[in-house]
């Protein structure tokens, strides 16, 4: 159980939320602008994988940040997680709510896509963050998997927390933290409203399980076989 479920006492401060808020914003203005991943051009790799690797520092940046933020509370990652699988069957029914989870957002949110219509500008954005090299493609399982755990922990986890203790409103908590994840999301352009509604549902998950658990199971798993299936169908 999430020892910080329905308390009022925020995390920190707005102005922390705002701080921590900064390199997302950054990042997500950078992928908007270049049509894909935020890329610093590291030298000595291809701009896929330098995407890859800026977007990881972006990521852990901002874990570290929640970390001292919780830390100063006297309270570590795994509460606002609410803590790790206490036995193996917990660890199955968590991954069998995010299977099931998967089987009804992934169509829901694909036809959402459809009915917006990306357009050529979000079909390039998507297709610039997709591996083309096996390299590459480690590399994004490893960006996926890190994505899953750092994009929830922020999300449905800090901002929720800290939407809800500022408003007592679990609904407007709910709302605004998957707002912000669409609007994270710069490279998709006008396809980040389907990325709000998937906030929005792995929000709702989060608050009827009580834990961020099943979600990053979900988030990571989907993540992985999008990009594992389009690189062996290029």
């Amino acid at each position: 159980m999430n020892p910080l479920a329905n308390t009022r006492e925020p995390i920190g401060p707005w102005w922390q939320t705002v701080l921590i808020l900064v390199p997302i914003a950054m990042s997500s203005a950078a992928s908007w602008y270049q049509h894909g991943f935020a890329n610093l051009h590291l030298p000595g790799m291809s701009s896929r994988v330098s995407g890859y690797v800026t977007v990881l520092a972006v990521e852990w940046l901002v874990v570290l940040l929640i970390w001292i933020a919780l830390r100063r509370r006297g309270l570590a990652l795994r509460d606002l997680i609410s803590g790790r699988w206490p036995t193996v069957g917990a660890f199955f029914k968590d991954l069998g709510i995010a299977l099931g989870f998967m089987v009804v957002v992934i169509p829901v949110v694909g036809l959402l896509i459809r009915f917006i219509g990306g357009g050529s500008s979000s079909a390039a954005g998507v297709q610039a963050v997709l591996p083309a090299t096996p390299f590459e493609l480690l590399v994004f399982l490893v960006l996926a998997v890190s994505g899953s755990f750092s994009e929830e922990l922020f999300f449905r986890g800090y901002l929720s927390q800290q939407f809800f203790a500022w408003t007592g409103n679990h609904i407007f908590a709910i709302i605004a933290q998957g707002a912000l994840f669409g609007l994270a999301h710069g490279y998709y352009g006008r396809v980040m409203l389907a990325i709000m509604v998937h906030g929005w549902l792995v929000g709702l998950l989060a608050h009827w399980r009580q834990t961020l658990r099943p979600g990053i199971l979900a988030h990571g798993l989907q993540d992985v076989l999008g990009g594992t299936v389009a690189f062996f169908s290029r």
